[in-house]
């Protein structure tokens, strides 16, 4: 072992040096900055894998600054940098991309790379490494496609390789240095899919209980099938959003360690992934209406166009979630056929629109305690939030105004046995809201004021009082 300490170590780029596959990333980076090349990239591919990658390689104009390195093995890489070790870069990606990755950690003494006409690929990435260094070299890898040249190898660096890589590996040559890949995956896909976003689903629920129709089997059956219908539809998105956003995402605070950015889970897994949940919850929604069907397809619409387009424009973002979170409830009006009452979706647009404005000024406020002045993707700066304050602030008050006249109304008076009782929801909406508000002011609210109010205690019991407030206004006669 001590012999090949000092042999040159030559490094891999793609799910070595950096977790992710720049080639993926490029070609995303392509269709976000020329979407119409999405149909040139079939042509290019038919020239050849070598002219594909450098024809990519100069259209995307990688960011490889933002791109998620194995820090363990970029901190041994510095060590044995500094014991006078002689490092190369070897990597299958275009030489474009390698030597700003090089030129970015000022670590190689050598870059090698494909360009136009040869993949730095196997056979072709082993010839090019012994004219560079001979045959005495140690490298690091990952995957089987790296068998070859580990064999040839006086040792070997396992980096995120599977148990039948390595035990190949290890019955060829000795390994200097093993980084293990992370074993938790159950774990990082149920974040990549984002259960804890599915309670927003629960809101297919809310025209059942406005009508107090929970006690027809066919209409919950129905809701159920939609909630689910709609949850794994939005999970798909949820990814397709994460892998589209893969650069912004880096550059927040928080959403640098999803699962995509922090390249923990491969893109090609996740872009498979979404399509078959895509298609699952398209199935579900056709069985329980056609009519869902058309709902379900109105908010993907939407959430797509919101992904590719809206996002992008300061208050177009914020009205447009608050839409969506209107629509979830029309869209279980639908699945249980039960009439949506006019209070009702006004009441969702006030009091959504003042949600999502909590999100994006808790954003704010962790960019402003950074010293950060914008943010990275979004059309938003620090010294709008003595704008979006006041606004946020004055649209809760207005849910609660509407929730005001709603109690007046003459179907509420017809519906419920004993409405003054909700004055005590349109108390406890005051006291919930204003808390979301100052929990924003403060810096300590979650990304996601649904997520936060589900894990705060506080938010908890007024949830459930409120409830049980509009239970008891419907069913408890009072003389």
């Amino acid at each position: 072992m001590t012999e090949t300490l000092l042999a040159p170590l030559i490094v891999d780029l793609d799910g070595t040096l950096t977790l992710t596959d720049t080639l993926i990333e490029s070609v995303i980076t392509v269709c976000k900055r020329q979407p119409m090349a999405i149909f040139k990239l079939p042509i290019w591919l038919l020239k050849g894998r070598a002219a594909f990658k450098a024809r990519v390689a100069n259209t995307a104009s990688l960011t490889v600054e933002s791109l998620p390195y194995r820090s363990d093995l970029l901190e041994y890489l510095r060590a044995e940098k500094r014991r006078g070790r002689r490092l190369v870069l070897a990597t299958a990606a275009h030489i474009d991309i390698a030597d700003a990755v090089a030129q970015h950690l000022n670590l190689f003494d050598q870059v090698l790379g494909s360009d136009e006409n040869l993949n730095l690929k196997g056979a072709n990435k082993l010839e090019a490494i012994r004219q560079a260094v001979g045959s005495s070299f140690v490298y690091a890898g990952d995957s089987k496609a790296d068998l070859p040249i580990w064999q040839a190898a006086q040792a070997a660096i396992l980096v995120n390789t599977s148990k039948a890589v390595a035990k190949t590996v290890r019955q060829n040559t000795p390994v200097e240095q093993e980084f293990a890949a992370k074993t938790n995956q159950l774990r990082l896909w149920l974040r990549a899919l984002r259960v804890h976003q599915w309670l927003k689903n629960l809101l297919i629920f809310v025209p059942l209980l406005t009508a107090f129709s929970f006690q027809d089997f066919d209409k919950l059956e129905a809701a159920i099938l939609g909630f689910f219908a709609f949850s794994l539809a939005a999970s798909a998105t949820y990814m397709g959003n994460d892998l589209w956003d893969l650069d912004s995402d880096r550059n927040h605070p928080r959403k640098k360690f999803r699962p995509f950015a922090s390249a923990e889970l491969p893109i090609l897994k996740g872009l498979a992934a979404a399509c078959g949940l895509l298609a699952l919850g398209l199935v579900v929604a056709f069985n329980v209406s056609q009519a869902f069907l058309g709902m379900l397809l109105l908010y993907l619409t939407i959430t797509t166009t919101y992904t590719w387009l809206l996002k992008t424009y300061v208050l177009v973002d914020v009205m447009v979630l608050s839409l969506l979170y209107t629509l979830r409830i029309i869209a279980g009006s639908v699945a249980a056929a039960v009439n949506t009452s006019s209070w009702l979706l006004a009441f969702s647009v006030f009091i959504f629109f003042s949600l999502a404005l909590v999100k994006r000024c808790s954003e704010l406020v962790v960019l402003q305690q950074k010293g950060r002045d914008t943010t990275h993707g979004r059309d938003y700066r620090t010294a709008d939030l003595v704008v979006l304050w006041p606004l946020g602030v004055s649209s809760a008050l207005s849910a609660v105004v509407v929730f005001g006249l709603f109690i007046s109304a003459a179907e509420t008076q017809a519906r419920y046995l004993n409405p003054q009782i909700l004055w005590f929801v349109a108390i406890g909406l005051i006291y919930w809201l204003a808390r979301l508000w100052i929990k924003t002011a403060r810096g300590e609210m979650h990304d996601d004021p649904l997520v936060f109010a589900v894990r705060d205690n506080g938010s908890r019991i007024t949830i459930l009082l409120m409830l049980i407030a509009v239970l008891a206004a419907h069913f408890l006669h009072l003389e």
